[in-house]
C-alpha cells in the first residue's frame, strides 16, 4: 500500500498486478471516526478484470491438475500470513473496531485453515469398482472452474479465507469482492497472498468496493462457475435468484439468531460468562451471536439477575485501551440503527438492560454501543424474527424440553444453537431436534477446520470447513471404462 498524502492507499491485485480505481474512497476508524487511509473503490470494470483473469488461469495453466502446486502454495500463503500476523491483527483491529484479542483469534484461525487445506488439496477421495465383470467405473473430482467469492466485513480475513482457501485447494481460480468499510484489511490480505511466489498468476484475483455492481457481476456472469457468499439472507436470496440463469453452484452462509437453551440444571457459574462473551464477541457482529437467551423457569430469575449484571459490567472502549471487552460496531450509522431497535422494542417487551449509544464522553464520537438485553414472551415479536447484528439479545423463559425446541425452531433461521445443562443425554436428545446446523453443548462458538460448518432453512445452503467445503467447487466426474476379460 504506498502512501497517498502521508495516509495508505489501498489497490485491487488482478491478474498479478496492482490496480487501482477512478474513484476514491475514505476508511475511517469506528472508534473515532478519524480517517485511516483511502482505498480504490472498484465496481464492474474490476470485477469484469477479475473474472477474465480468473478463467484465462483456470484454462491455460496447471493450476486445475497440480495439486502439488496448489498444496505447496498454500502452505507458503499461510507462511506468508504468519509472518506478518501482528500487522495484520493491529490493523484489523483498527479499521474493524474488534478488540486486539478478538482480532487476533480471527487471524490465527486464519492462519491455520490455510494449512489445513494445503493438506486438503493432497487428498482424493474418488472411488474405483468392477462394477459388473470386465465393466470397471471410477470417480474423479475436478475443479469446476472459475470461484467467485463474497465476503463481509464482520470478519474479513477469516471469512473470505474460508471460501477461497477451498477453492484454490480444489484447483478453481478466484474472483473475490470485499467490502469498503474494511478496505485496507483487504489489501493487507492481498498483499500477502501476492507474496506467494508458487502461486502463478491469475489464480486469485481480488477487489474492494463500496457499492454492488461488482458483486453482481460476479453472480450473474456466465464465465463465473461457481458462487461462494456469506452475508444476509435478504443478499442470499437475491443472489441465488440473480445466478438462476446460469445454474451456478451455489455455497451461501447467511444470518443467524442463535438460542442458547440454558435447563435447570445447567451450571451457571460456568455458563453466564460464555452466554456474555456470546452476545458481546465482535461487538454482536457475528452470524452465531447467542442473540437469544432461552431459560428454563426454574433458573430465570437467577440467570436474568446474574446475566442482567454482567452484561452492565462489560467494559466498552476502544482497540487501543487494554482493558476494553467490546469495540465500536463497524460505523456510526449502524449503531444508530441497532439503537433504534432497542428502542423500538420497549414497545413490546421488557427491557432488562438498556444498552443503546453512548451520546456522552470520550466514545461519543465513536460507534459504541453498550450491550442490552430484553426479556419477551412472544417468539413472533421483531426482535426475536429480525437478525439485529448487534450486542443485543432477547431473554425467553420456557417450560420443559419440548416447549425449549418449540422455540428455538420458531424462526426462519437454522445456523447454530447451544444447550447448557449437566444431563449427559439431553444435548443429543434435545440437539437432534433442534433445526441448526451447528449445536454445541455447555460451549459456544467452538468451530475447527476438520469439521463441516453450514445453516439449515433461510441461515443457507451448502457448507464449508472440512472436506465438504472443497467439494462446493468441484464436479464428480463418472468413468466408464470397459475391459472384458481376454478370450
Amino acid at each position: 500500500m504506498p502512501l497517498m498524502n502521508a495516509l495508505p492507499h489501498a489497490r485491487h491485485f488482478i491478474d498479478g498486478a496492482w490496480t487501482d480505481s477512478g474513484t476514491v474512497g475514505e476508511s475511517t476508524d469506528p472508534a473515532t471516526g478519524e480517517v485511516l487511509g483511502t482505498f480504490a473503490d472498484g465496481g464492474a470494470p474490476e470485477a469484469r478484470a477479475a473474472i477474465d483473469a480468473a478463467r484465462r488461469a483456470f484454462e491455460t495453466g496447471d493450476w486445475a491438475r497440480d495439486r502439488d502446486l496448489r498444496a505447496r502454495a498454500l502452505f507458503e500463503m499461510s507462511d506468508r500470513m504468519a509472518e506478518r500476523r501482528d500487522e495484520l491483527v493491529g490493523l484489523l483491529s483498527r479499521e474493524n473496531g474488534k478488540i486486539p484479542a478478538e482480532a487476533a483469534l480471527e487471524v490465527d484461525l486464519t492462519i491455520s485453515k490455510i494449512r489445513y487445506y494445503g493438506a486438503l488439496a493432497l487428498t482424493e477421495s474418488g472411488r474405483a469398482s468392477e462394477v459388473k465383470p470386465g465393466l470397471y467405473s471410477m470417480t474423479l473430482r475436478q475443479p469446476a472452474g472459475v470461484a467467485g467469492v463474497i465476503a463481509p466485513w464482520n470478519s474479513p480475513v477469516i471469512l473470505s479465507v474460508r471460501s477461497f482457501a477451498p477453492a484454490l485447494a480444489a484447483g478453481a481460480t478466484v474472483a473475490l469482492k470485499l467490502p469498503a468499510q474494511t478496505a485496507l484489511t483487504n489489501s493487507l490480505l492481498y498483499e500477502i497472498v501476492a507474496a506467494t511466489t508458487a502461486l502463478p498468476r491469475g489464480v486469485f484475483n481480488a477487489f474492494t468496493e463500496s457499492g454492488s455492481s461488482g458483486a453482481r457481476l460476479i453472480v450473474a456472469d456466465p464465465g463465473v462457475d461457481v458462487i461462494s457468499y456469506t452475508g444476509s439472507t435478504h443478499v442470499g436470496r437475491s443472489i441465488m435468484a440473480d445466478a438462476s440463469a446460469s445454474l451456478k453452484g451455489m455455497s451461501l452462509e447467511l444470518g443467524g439468531k442463535t438460542p442458547m437453551i440454558v435447563f435447570d440444571d445447567a451450571d451457571l457459574d460456568a455458563a453466564v460468562p460464555v452466554l456474555t462473551k456470546a452476545i458481546t464477541t465482535f461487538t454482536g457482529q457475528f452470524c452465531m451471536t447467542g442473540s437469544r437467551i432461552l431459560v428454563q423457569r426454574g433458573i430465570a430469575d437467577a440467570l436474568r439477575t446474574r446475566l442482567s449484571a454482567a452484561l452492565e459490567a462489560v467494559r466498552v472502549g476502544p482497540g487501543t485501551d487494554p482493558t476494553s471487552e467490546m469495540g465500536p460496531l463497524i460505523d456510526r450509522a449502524n449503531a444508530d440503527r441497532v439503537e433504534k431497535e432497542i428502542s423500538d422494542a420497549a414497545e413490546y417487551a421488557r427491557i432488562l438492560v438498556r444498552g443503546g449509544r453512548i451520546t456522552d464522553g470520550p466514545l461519543a464520537e465513536g460507534a459504541f454501543l453498550r450491550p442490552a438485553l430484553v426479556e419477551v414472551d412472544d417468539v413472533d415479536r421483531p426482535i426475536v424474527q429480525q437478525e439485529i447484528f448487534g450486542p443485543v439479545a432477547t431473554f425467553e423463559v420456557f417450560d420443559d424440553e419440548a416447549d425449549a425446541v418449540a422455540r428455538a425452531n420458531a424462526t426462519e433461521f437454522g445456523l447454530a444453537a447451544s444447550i447448557w445443562t449437566r444431563d449427559v443425554d439431553r444435548p443429543l436428545r434435545v440437539g437432534r431436534e433442534l433445526e441448526a446446523g451447528t449445536v454445541w453443548a455447555n460451549t459456544w462458538a467452538v468451530i475447527v477446520d476438520q469439521m463441516e460448518e453450514g445453516g439449515f432453512k433461510q441461515s443457507g445452503v451448502g457448507r464449508l470447513n472440512g472436506e465438504r467445503a472443497l467439494e462446493e467447487f468441484q464436479e464428480i466426474k463418472h468413468i466408464v471404462h470397459p475391459a472384458p476379460r481376454a478370450s
